[in-house]
């Protein structure tokens, strides 16, 4: 006989909070643990919730399916469907949470203590690693925190990072005046791992909850991002120059010109499927244009470094569109339910604008690399996103509107 149905709720709360807060620290614990998610709501509730993001979802992964079977070998894009695991953190984490949407405070403290344990470690490493080291040298090798790439690393850091500034600037439930000091950890560990797409996506993501928050103070941003360039070591203020003045046998410019102009080759050659998961890798000297000198800029040639031209090159355009669709749809919910809050200081209001200064770091972050064929960042942006239809659940619920609308049990 199962537990009582209070005892039940803390433990899916415990094992929910657990597994999206181990994502900053061990990618293996953290599917355990939604795996074990996953079988307890099936064990003490029978079903899955499902908000109705599920739609595209579910036609995202049909189509890449579709892509797989009928790519030059099938099994080796296996690895791309196996990834849709990820996705349970939705039903895991909206199930939970559109039961007892107050806790969503104790998934926040969950979420900044093990990413600013993760950017603390990171700036260890640098003082132990790469205080000293040649710009050449730490381009190579960056400091990663609990991850083990730093582009990983970034995207994670900064989607807690949005997070944090979100919860508070809109949120009604304070947090420790620690909690809201990580915003200094993670702001430092993000500039010293020298990673550019990652700053760049920092800054738009920033403005964003700024603008909402106090229009007037983005004009302290400058004053901020000119500070943090004359603080930082010399290695980082090489890595913010070589934007515009790379050297060419470090930097990636030059890498990252050859990866865009052969994904567009892709795509003009398999614009409805792509080339198969898996395949881009395989396939890429086949398909760099013959005006390109060899050889090829040293540099990662087995993904395209942009989430537009991977998608695209990889399942083909309609592919692309699909995830965009499941993106768009998101975060036009998210519009629609800030509008209905009516700018009133609240946790659904805090998820909402956090969720989207995620998503705005993501499709930035995207330009420039293939963040969500990270599992840890996938894993991070399908927690978010079950979040945000269980604090849409929880505002119409509040204000006496149905909330099954929003849900569907599978």
């Amino acid at each position: 006989m199962f537990a009582s149905q209070e005892t039940q709720d803390r433990i899916l709360l415990t094992v929910a909070i657990a597994a999206a807060a181990l994502i900053h620290v061990s990618i293996a614990v953290s599917q355990v643990l939604l795996g074990l998610g996953i079988v307890l709501q099936l064990l003490f509730r029978g079903k899955l919730q499902f908000p109705r993001i599920w739609i595209p979802l579910a036609v995202f992964f049909l189509w890449t399916a579709l892509a797989d079977v009928l790519s030059p070998d099938p099994w080796g894009g296996r690895a791309q469907i196996r990834k849709f695991f990820v996705f349970f953190f939705i039903p895991l984490i909206y199930g939970v949470f559109v039961r007892q949407f107050s806790k969503v405070f104790y998934l926040m403290m969950a979420w900044t203590v093990a990413a600013g344990a993760s950017g603390a470690w990171s700036l260890v490493q640098y003082m132990l690693h790469f205080r000293h080291a040649t710009y050449q040298s730490y381009v190579g090798q960056r400091t990663t925190g609990f991850e083990s790439h730093w582009m990983t690393f970034g995207a994670l850091q900064l989607s807690v990072l949005s997070l944090l500034l979100a919860q508070y600037f809109f949120s009604n439930r304070r947090m420790p005046v620690w909690a809201y000091a990580s915003v200094a950890l993670l702001a430092a560990a993000i500039l010293i791992s020298g990673t550019r797409s990652i700053w760049l996506a920092t800054i738009p993501a920033a403005l964003y909850l700024i603008w909402f928050w106090r229009p007037k103070m983005m004009l302290a941003l400058p004053v901020i991002l000119l500070a943090a360039f004359f603080l930082a070591p010399p290695t980082t203020r090489q890595r913010v120059l070589s934007m515009v003045q790379p050297k060419a046998d470090v930097d990636s410019n030059q890498h990252r010109f050859v990866t865009f102009r052969t994904g567009l080759e892709m795509i003009k050659a398999h614009p409805w499927l792509g080339l198969g998961p898996e395949e881009i890798g395989r396939s890429f000297n086949s398909y760099v244009p013959a005006d390109i000198p060899r050889p090829l800029p040293i540099g990662y040639y087995g993904h395209l470094h942009s989430i537009y031209l991977q998608y695209a090159a990889e399942r083909g355009i309609p592919g692309l569109l699909i995830l965009l669709w499941l993106i768009g749809l998101t975060v036009w919910d998210c519009i629609q339910g800030i509008t209905r809050l009516r700018g009133a200081r609240s946790q659904e209001l805090f998820v909402l604008h956090g969720a989207i200064a995620v998503v705005i770091g993501i499709l930035v972050g995207g330009i420039f690399e293939y963040n969500l064929g990270d599992s840890e960042v996938l894993m991070m942006f399908a927690s978010v996103v079950a979040l945000v239809y269980a604090a849409l659940n929880h505002a119409n619920y509040s204000a006496g509107l149905s909330p099954s609308t929003e849900t569907v049990s599978k």
